[in-house]
């Protein structure tokens, strides 16, 4: 057993050294750069067409169908005939009816003619010179073809004047009186004709 300081002291030395130099070092080893990087993916080579085509997925041409747009539906149509005098069509409202005769042909809807007159007469003569007037109408769409089943007449008379029928001083008011005298035609949207109900299957009587 050694006494001496001195040798304690040479002792130890030796043994840390020997501990450090067996101990295994913590320091990572170096990494080399060309071992992290990603190696590239490889590029695409153009078909014979030329077209370079993805290499994740097929080209995909996605064909949208388009809808068919839907039917326009048309609108109610109005047209006014005028009546300068009495009850009797002139060239311009015939001229008027010839065209809207061919409108009537080609929509197929109702009619409805509704006929005015100013405010001069009684009522009751006042609403059958409008019937009249309205009547003119019906006949003469009538005559160009247009069914009359499809042809309704109303009179309204002085009820639903569009002008003054006099001027503020009281006194007449022709042009005023003339613009009332007057149809209002109106041509509706044709309805859809009912399906036919199915005909119904004779039951086979039971056998006896």
């Amino acid at each position: 057993m050694l006494r001496h300081p001195l040798g304690l002291c040479v002792l130890l030395g030796l043994s840390l050294a020997g501990c450090e130099g067996g101990a295994p070092s913590n320091t990572a080893a170096p990494v080399n750069a060309a071992d992290t990087l990603t190696p590239p993916l490889p590029v695409p080579s153009p078909t014979p067409e030329g077209e370079v085509k993805s290499i994740i997925r097929p080209a995909v041409h996605a064909e949208v169908a388009e809808a068919p747009e839907p039917e326009a539906t048309p609108e109610p149509l109005s047209r006014t005939i005028g009546f300068p005098r009495s009850a009797a069509l002139d060239d311009a409202a015939r001229a008027a009816l010839d065209a809207l005769a061919q409108e009537a042909r080609t929509r197929g809807g109702p009619i409805v003619l509704r006929g005015h007159s100013d405010s001069q007469g009684s009522d009751k003569d006042n609403l059958r010179t409008a019937r009249r007037r309205a009547e003119v109408v019906r006949d003469y769409l009538v005559e160009q073809g247009v069914p009359r089943e499809r042809i309704t007449v109303i009179a309204l008379g002085e009820a639903r004047p569009i002008a003054p029928n006099a001027k503020l001083d009281g006194s007449d008011d022709p042009e005023g009186r003339a613009r009332n005298r007057r149809v209002e035609v109106e041509i509706g949207v044709p309805t859809a004709a009912a399906a036919p109900a199915p005909a119904a299957t004779p039951t086979p009587a039971p056998a006896g």
